[in-house]
């Protein structure tokens, strides 16, 4: 074998070594701003409502979604044309497989999903929810049919994900429940 056949043949695995070191990078789809304005297309302002749970809020919330909080403070994004009430609109992290997902779940008045937004995705691209995929929470409520496996199909090879953006939803939609007529209050 000749000496460059054989110091290529050395040095392209550790080159792929090396490349397969690398950290995974995230991509952002959206910044806050434009995914307010993908939420409530047309509204004249977006108010950004803080809320800090109460202990019995927080229960109240994990039970309605079956999943844990991190946190009892979250921001909740209230859309308005004029007095007419878009809809609200919820940012969150979430880990899906081992990485952090950004993603926005809009919601109706009346508390149904308009749309859900991944707004930056820390994992591989492979991993990531589609736009088709997550179409099927459009018109959703909160309710036992909003599960993996039962109203909402998985992603082949991308379970993890499917489980951590559904059970996002679920929470976001358990808080719309729970804050209820507080979401809408107006501004002074």
């Amino acid at each position: 074998m000749s000496p460059v056949l054989a110091a290529a043949l050395l040095v392209l695995p550790l080159s792929l070594m090396a490349l397969a070191a690398l950290p995974a990078r995230a991509t952002v789809f959206h910044a806050k701003d434009e995914a307010l304005a993908l939420a409530f297309p047309g509204a004249d302002r977006v108010e950004s409502r803080r809320f800090i749970l109460t202990d019995a809020q927080k229960a109240e919330v994990e039970k309605l979604a079956r999943a844990p909080l991190e946190s009892q403070l979250w921001t909740v994004y209230v859309g308005w044309r004029d007095t007419e009430l878009l809809g609200y609109a919820v940012i969150d992290t979430q880990i899906m497989r081992t990485l952090p997902a950004t993603f926005m779940v809009v919601l109706t008045p009346a508390g149904e999903v308009r749309r859900i937004e991944v707004l930056a995705f820390h994992e591989p691209p492979e991993y990531m929810p589609t736009a088709r995929w997550t179409q099927q929470f459009a018109g959703r409520m909160l309710d036992e049919d909003l599960a993996l496996r039962a109203g909402i199909q998985g992603i082949t090879g991308a379970t993890l994900s499917a489980t951590a953006l559904t059970t996002g939803v679920r929470r976001i939609l358990a808080l719309h429940k729970v804050l209820g007529p507080e979401l809408s209050l107006r501004e002074k």
